[in-house]
């Protein structure tokens, strides 16, 4: 087992990483006798995407034979940091953290270190300082995420001699896919030599309701005529701008083109609808993936620092048939 494997031998040395797949209570569930005891500090539950990721989890490791301690932090820092010290408290065998945002995990990760309980990033990830501090990232390319955005929005307005006028709304200021699916983007755009303008961008906070306030701004700021593109970071908030987007008078996916990430069936509904143009998808169903990760760095195995989840792109063309294959 890991504490075993430690002992004798300093912790920094043999924590590798991983790769793979933007105050609650606890809710334990009910492991094996073999089972393992694991600690899961998940960011929340703000959207449809991170409830069928918390869903495919618990089931994983219900299937499993593992007892979770499962935590929902409703978003704050505070309360996964509160939670990660708990499960150490508790003495489980493993910690996943999907953290809300990439900084502030040092002395946390640290003290999961100093007690020889191996930490597995979900999803999201922590900052290039922290690398050492646990051992793997199962989740999606958030870069790559934002690429494929970007690759799509290079092709589709390459002939605009006029250039390019985008409305970006991002994630939770400082997470990670927030941060990444930005920077992918607009290397591509960069890269591709685009012709273009950000207008405006905006955190909204990956929630509908927040999208759709951020996405009434910026109609009231600069309104809508001229602009190209909207760029959301998730289903979710990109959902919430279509309204403010309707409510303005406009025909979203018209009048504006809208790339979302994600791949909700409400996504998916609405580039079916006419409404979204291009969905870049990001897979949260991989909690069986996840128990064979946290098995493996139990039983002291040596795994990769990142694993990545296997994703897709749609266009127009693609969504009324992948429709009915949506998960979340």
């Amino acid at each position: 087992m890991f504490k075993k494997a430690l002992a004798g031998i300093g912790a920094g040395a043999l924590l590798f990483g991983l790769t793979a797949c933007g105050g609650g209570g606890d809710d334990s569930g009910d492991g094996g006798g073999d089972g393992l005891v694991i600690g899961f500090a998940q960011v929340g539950a703000e959207s449809a995407w991170r409830t069928a990721n918390s869903a495919s989890i618990q089931a994983a490791a219900e299937a499993a034979g593992h007892e979770l301690k499962f935590v929902d932090a409703q978003q704050e820092q505070e309360k996964q940091i509160a939670a990660v010290r708990d499960f150490i408290t508790q003495q489980v065998d493993a910690i996943v953290l999907a953290p809300v945002v990439e900084t502030g995990w040092t002395d946390v990760l640290q003290e999961a270190a100093d007690a020889e309980i191996p930490v597995i990033l979900a999803d999201r990830g922590v900052e290039a300082a922290d690398e050492d501090l646990y051992v793997t990232r199962l989740g999606s390319d958030f870069a790559e995420e934002g690429r494929k955005a970007g690759a799509w929005a290079a092709e589709t307005f390459a002939d605009d001699a006029d250039g390019t006028k985008i409305l970006e709304l991002q994630g939770t200021t400082g997470s990670a896919p927030a941060n990444d699916r930005k920077s992918g983007f607009f290397e591509v755009l960069d890269a591709e030599g685009l012709n273009y303008e950000i207008v405006d961008s905006q955190s909204g906070n990956f929630t509908a309701e927040e999208g759709k306030a951020v996405m009434e701004t910026f109609i009231t700021t600069h309104g809508l005529d001229g602009i190209d593109l909207l760029y959301a970071h998730n289903d979710e908030m990109g959902l919430g701008a279509i309204q403010a987007i309707e409510e303005a008078g406009k025909v979203p996916g018209q009048d504006i083109q809208i790339i979302i990430v994600d791949g909700s069936k409400a996504g998916f509904q609405a580039g079916v609808d006419g409404k979204v143009n291009y969905i870049v998808e990001c897979n949260p169903a991989f909690g069986d993936q996840l128990m064979d990760v946290v098995e493996s760095v139990v039983n002291g195995d040596e795994v990769e620092k990142f694993t990545p989840v296997e994703e897709g792109v749609f266009d127009a063309t693609q969504f009324e048939a992948e429709l009915p294959n949506r998960q979340f």
